[in-house]
């Protein structure tokens, strides 16, 4: 069912209270991507476990397999059976078309990625996009996501090394990123400081000192965010949440997690086709993975009590 706008700019303004909580009190909110209803599930599981506020996110692939209602539906449904914070994210939406019906869905977090269509998009073209719906969103209060130029690596698992001095070449540069933010008027901005998409042989390394440096540069009102938090050691969550990153993506673990013990729940139950009777170990293995992550993130404990979904309001 579609919210109506005043639902909407309510969800929409306790997402922008939660961001600036999360700068306040230096904890950082999970981005969890929802391939599917069975991953939707276990996330909810450990926010209410953990009393922690949560984003669930969706790339394209998975709004053109669910579709951008349907998300917000689900989302929705969990939000109310579990008693939950819970919000929803475009993950590296690729055309300003898709996030405008991000946003009308209802979605409180938007993330405009012009270069994830087109690698060769100039600077100009990502901030005259970036920007249009920056304006788009002000109707309903969204905050907006954006990133200056296409983030390496992708959500899969990946069996070369890290080539840290070819990455290091697409770092962000503390001037160049307030520039952005304040060309196209962004809430939140996606740094660049060693975090790639994907899981790795080797663990990640993040320029933490260069994270302060983006941090003291940029407007304090503008929410950072890391793409590429799987297969990153816990402590640099804790350390970036102290700087004041406010969100962190986690995708790559998730679908392994998901892949790999449903072979093995498919491969000891031969026989049983009724897959839904099966899944259950499946979606612990997930929820444990979530639970890992808001533990090392510190957003345990930090969900406000949802009164306001009493009754009809969402």
């Amino acid at each position: 069912m579609a919210l109506s706008i005043e639902q909407i700019r309510d969800n929409t303004a306790r997402a922008r209270q939660l961001m600036q909580r999360s700068r306040d009190e230096h904890f950082s909110i999970g981005a969890f991507n929802m391939d599917n209803q069975d991953v939707l599930v276990a996330i909810s599981r450990a926010a209410q476990k953990l009393n922690s506020p949560v984003l669930v996110e969706v790339t394209h692939d998975e709004v053109t397999s669910i579709g951008i209602q349907n998300v917000r539906d689900l989302v929705d449904n969990c939000k109310i059976e579990y008693g939950i914070e819970m919000y929803v994210n475009l993950d590296h939406g690729r055309s300003v078309e898709v996030s405008k019906h991000a946003i009308d869905a209802g979605f409180e977090f938007v993330h405009i990625d012009v270069s994830q269509a087109n690698h060769d998009a100039s600077d100009a073209e990502i901030i005259r996009q970036t920007r249009e719906v920056v304006e788009y969103a002000k109707y309903t209060g969204a905050l907006v996501e954006g990133e200056p130029h296409y983030f390496g690596g992708s959500s899969n698992v990946h069996a070369e090394d890290i080539d840290y001095e070819e990455i290091k070449m697409t770092f962000t540069k503390p001037e160049a990123a307030d520039a952005f933010i304040k060309a196209t008027g962004i809430d939140i901005f996606a740094a660049a400081i060693g975090n790639l998409h994907g899981k790795y042989p080797v663990p990640k390394i993040l320029d933490i000192e260069l994270l302060k440096q983006i941090r003291n540069t940029i407007s304090q009102t503008t929410t950072i965010s890391l793409h590429g938090g799987s297969d990153t050691p816990a402590h640099y969550f804790t350390e970036a949440a102290q700087v004041g990153v406010g969100k962190v993506n986690i995708n790559s673990d998730l679908r392994y997690t998901y892949r790999t013990n449903l072979e093995k729940v498919l491969a000891d139950n031969p026989e049983q086709f009724a897959v839904v009777k099966i899944m259950e170990p499946v979606r612990q293995a997930v929820q444990a993975v979530v639970e890992e992550k808001i533990a090392a993130l510190g957003s345990a404990n930090k969900a406000e009590m949802l009164a306001h979904l009493k009754g009809n309001s969402i």
